[in-house]
């Protein structure tokens, strides 16, 4: 058999580095670039629609947003605010999006003007006289505020996050700083020293509590700038004494059919490379007590990054090596996996929400995870329902059942049949 492969959703003119979901107008956001470097290759933000075409899931490009010289690297999503983690710089973006019935005169066909672009599906076009009357699109995105928010040597915000009402944000890069934000104003509101070195990623919960991540293999619990606790994932789980592992992703993630309860998921990795490398671990955390619940691996690929799904069942995974999976948030049990989808590091992956457009948009599925890689390329993920029978299995019940109830009768009525 051939090797698994991923269907490409889309792809863009330059390295993809973040991703977010819109679920309110199904919406798929990816940012990269090339940088400031003089390559030729564009820094952007691509906002997708999604749609469901003759029962297959696709995406077309809505609008482009140039980001001049600055290529985005992290993104978050609150409503229709974007954070753009850009260089040193975290840059706040509105978008929005219009549904209007546009007018074209029937004598200007042959004009070059090109307006807003017509939606896939939209409702036919309604004539009267001479006039013809389509629905459009409209797509805006306007630069809001934008503020420096890391001071190292070579600075560099290396990851970004809204907390749940999205009236602040946090930010961490290499200088090893937390800085908290109002939203929109971008007026700090609270910096405080987390780690000795890099940030690598960060995650606010709920309850204002806030995951920290670093470079000095460190995961830390804050309650603003007070040190709550600090994770010890191998308290109950496997220890090696040569090999220092390192916090590389950390997401909360709720526990489904319980609506207070919270789960935390962390990916350990080893901290240096080896040529015979050790396994990688996903550990899930009490949301409350912060205690270690559940350890396993997650094979010898390096995690590079981490997405929990909204309703906190699923986990999805990407590797330096290019590949991808699905994990079961509580058992840690990997359900789908792609070898090198990608062929090169993964670096965002992110699930389809539950809410929104997502159901229409999901189909049949059980989840849809979506990835991105410096190749450019954003690949769709698709999770088949565990809870349906297959068509085949059920005509062959039926038969069966037919030929048990003529056998039956056969044997309680032999005179008759």
């Amino acid at each position: 058999m051939g090797r698994r492969r991923a269907p490409e959703l889309y792809r863009a003119p330059f390295p993809l580095y973040a991703l977010q979901v819109d679920p309110s107008a199904g919406l798929l956001i990816a940012a990269g670039g090339g940088g400031a470097a003089k390559t030729g290759i564009k820094n952007g933000v691509h906002f997708l629609q999604l749609e469901q075409i003759n029962g297959r899931l696709s995406a077309s490009l809505l609008h482009s947003h140039d980001t001049e010289t600055r290529a985005t690297m992290n993104l978050a999503l609150a409503g229709n605010i974007l954070a753009a983690g850009q260089d040193a710089h975290c840059q706040l973006l509105r978008f929005r999006i219009h549904q209007q019935k546009g007018q074209n005169k029937t004598g200007k066909a042959g004009s070059k003007e090109q307006g807003p672009r017509q939606r896939k599906g939209a409702a036919p076009a309604e004539k009267s006289g001479a006039e013809t009357y389509q629905e459009e699109v409209e797509f805006s995105v306007e630069n809001l505020q934008a503020v420096q928010t890391d001071f190292s040597p070579d600075p560099l915000q290396k990851v970004v996050c809204f907390n749940h009402d999205g009236t602040l944000l946090a930010t961490g890069g290499t200088d090893g700083y937390v800085r908290v934000w109002k939203v929109p104003t971008l007026e700090k509101v609270l910096e405080f020293k987390a780690h000795e070195g890099e940030i690598e990623d960060l995650a606010l919960g709920p309850d204002g509590k806030l995951v920290t991540v670093g470079w000095d293999l460190k995961a830390s619990v804050w309650q603003k700038d007070q040190l709550v606790t600090q994770l010890h994932w191998q308290e109950n789980g496997p220890t090696f004494s040569n090999t220092p592992y390192r916090y590389q992703a950390c997401r909360f993630g709720q526990v489904p059919d319980q609506p207070a309860g919270l789960r935390l998921f962390t990916v350990q990795i080893p901290h240096k490379r080896l040529r015979q490398p050790p396994p990688c671990y996903l550990t899930a955390w009490d949301g409350s007590t912060f205690l270690p619940l559940r350890t396993k691996s997650c094979g010898h690929e390096v995690i590079s990054c981490l997405s929990v799904s909204e309703s906190g069942t699923f986990l999805g995974l990407g590797t330096v090596t290019g590949s991808v999976a699905i994990y079961i948030a509580f058992s840690l049990q990997r359900l789908y996996y792609v070898k090198e989808a990608h062929g090169i590091v993964v670096t965002d992956v992110a699930f389809l929400p539950e809410k929104g457009r997502g159901p229409e948009l999901l189909g049949s599925q059980e989840t849809a995870l979506f990835s991105v890689a410096v190749d450019s390329r954003c690949q769709l993920h698709l999770l088949p329902s565990r809870r349906s029978v297959p068509i085949w299995l059920l005509l062959l019940l039926c038969v069966g059942l037919i030929v048990m109830t003529i056998l039956l009768l056969q044997r309680a009525f032999p005179a008759f049949l």
